[in-house]
């Protein structure tokens, strides 16, 4: 089974993308050996992976007879099981075994076998869709394995750690998983997992996405549990599956392997050579250097619940007449043009009519309220806009909570750069920008134009997350644990900062806050200084090659 952007039709609720020949040809080439004798397929949709291991056994030289128990392959679904058994049936192999099941189901009625190789494609569910009797067991057979999962884990990762733990002494594990291993919070302890279970772990990538309808980004994992090799972690980058078909496994068994990190902290850094890795690791730890947490606190947007009803541009404002019953909001990133935000940028966005106005009445019983407003609300209701679980859940499910007006506000989407914006405003914003409040003392105009340096940008694309479009998102979290220099009082123009971010120059504002802050006041060398440009280059330029 394959990977899944959620839609509700039921293919895709159960992670039914299937895997592109290419890549199974790939993982069961490197996974099957002459040494081979038993490997296990956990969840084979149609058969993808069967066939391919078939034809690879037969590569090797090893006939019908000697295919007796060697591969089993567990699917769920009845109808695919059957399509698996018919596949290996045209390879003219009777004796492969497809048990149609739930893979942990099966693994607590049958016992545990070991396997030289596990390989597949997981489905990738998340845990809304993940059935929980099938959930719970998943669960309890990872805390057997000393791991402490929530029920937020997406099923991909229980079946790539219990697949893990079914391997030999000597065994191989090849698999397609979503890059948000390498990112995600959930998958920290699969991370720590993985790294302690394994000597060498081989992550391949692609610059293009490489299944057809679905913006995941993934990696191919080959995990080699004993190796006489080289000890580590490294990445290997494919520009498509053209240059996987390409690969050298010579190459793939070379060297190039870094010594791998048993934190939790995120793999991204690893698509870094050594060398980057080391001075970010270096800079981590440095005096001159602090989290966004020392200056700042950072936290979500507000949630309207029903962002149709509650955000209003100009002209429904004034058709409503509800002028004096709406605040100003910032509701997406692009309307966020500098790193101040200011009186004029609002009217501009007005003008603009953009969805930037928050109805907010009194918050009073419905009775008590103005005319206007009591229409507005029963429109609203009409519409069945105050059924929806955030509205249902609130005691008057027209006042949208926890309203309150930021110093500034963060990108929590990033395309080319992150940045903060000093509010001159006293707007909110929605959940689509997160909220900054300046701790006592902070220089606001200082911090935010010390956060456009090419430490903190190099930071940042280690810090946040990047799916398959390319952007980059941040959890209010994330943002804080960014780091940056010291604040120190630099020579630099506030204005013309921003007028240079207006006009989207962020190489000339690099040049400037680097040379002032980082090399002129905390002495980093030129050399540093370039070596972080170009991490942030390279990453930036490797996620919004997905866009």
């Amino acid at each position: 089974m394959g990977l899944v952007k959620e839609k509700l039709d039921a293919r895709k609720l159960r992670g039914g993308y299937y895997t592109p020949k290419e890549i199974a040809r790939f993982l069961c080439k490197w996974a099957i050996t002459e040494n081979t004798q038993k490997i296990l397929e956990p969840s084979c949709g149609d058969g993808n992976f069967v066939e391919e291991a078939i034809l690879r056994f037969k590569e090797l030289g090893v006939g019908e007879e000697g295919l007796k128990g060697r591969i089993k392959a567990i699917e769920l679904n009845e109808e695919e099981a059957l399509k698996a058994k018919f596949r290996a049936k045209e390879l003219g192999v009777n004796s492969t075994t497809v048990v149609n099941s739930d893979f942990f189901q099966y693994l607590n009625s049958n016992g545990v076998d070991k396997y030289d190789a596990v390989l597949g494609n997981p489905p990738f569910i998340r845990y809304q869709s993940f059935p929980e009797e099938h959930r719970d067991l998943a669960i309890s057979m990872m805390r057997d394995l000393g791991l402490n999962p929530n029920k937020l884990t997406n099923i991909w990762v229980p079946f790539l750690v219990i697949s893990a733990s079914l391997l030999k002494p000597n065994g191989r594990l090849a698999m397609v998983i979503p890059a948000e291993l390498f990112q995600v919070k959930y998958a920290a302890e699969t991370r720590i997992f993985l790294s302690n279970f394994f000597d060498r772990i081989t992550i391949v990538t692609f610059k293009k996405l490489v299944f057809k309808n679905i913006q995941q980004e993934v990696v191919l994992m080959l995990c080699e549990k004993k190796t006489a090799k080289s000890k580590g972690i490294r990445v290997i980058e494919c520009e498509n599956l053209d240059d996987l078909n390409k690969l050298n496994f010579k190459e793939i068994n070379g060297s190039n392997v870094k010594p791998i990190d048993h934190s939790s902290e995120k793999w991204t850094k690893y698509f870094l050579s050594e060398e980057e890795i080391n001075l970010l690791k270096r800079l981590k730890n440095d005096k001159r250097v602090i989290p966004f947490s020392d200056i700042m606190e950072v936290d979500v947007g507000l949630v309207t619940g029903r962002n149709e009803f509650f955000m209003m541009n100009e002209s429904q404002v004034k058709e409503w007449g509800l002028g004096k019953h709406t605040i100003p909001v910032v509701s997406k990133s692009n309307q966020l043009k500098g790193i101040t935000f200011s009186k004029k940028d609002f009217k501009e966005n007005s003008i603009a009519e953009q969805s930037i106005h928050l109805f907010m009445p009194p918050n009073v019983n419905f009775e008590d309220l103005p005319k206007e407003c009591q229409k507005y609300i029963k429109y609203g209701e009409s519409m069945n806009f105050h059924t929806g679980y955030k509205c249902r859940i609130r005691k008057r499910w027209y006042i949208t909570p926890s309203l309150w007006s930021p110093n500034g506000f963060a990108l929590r989407q990033v395309g080319d750069y992150p940045k903060l914006a000093i509010n001159e405003t006293g707007a909110a914003s929605t959940d689509t920008v997160h909220r900054v409040r300046f701790k006592e003392n902070t220089d606001k105009q200082l911090a935010t134009i010390s956060f456009l340096n090419s430490l903190s940008f190099a930071f940042s694309e280690i810090t946040g997350r990047s799916y398959g479009g390319g952007v980059l998102t941040f959890e209010p979290t994330e943002i804080e644990d960014i780091r940056m220099p010291i604040l120190k009082n630099i020579s630099v123009d506030f204005k013309k900062i921003d007028q240079l971010i207006r006009n989207r120059e962020i190489e000339k504002v690099l040049d400037i806050v680097d040379e002032e802050l980082l090399i002129k006041q905390h002495k980093f060398s030129r050399e540093d200084v370039n070596a972080l440009r170009g991490i942030w280059r390279k990453m930036a330029s490797r996620r919004n090659n997905r866009k």
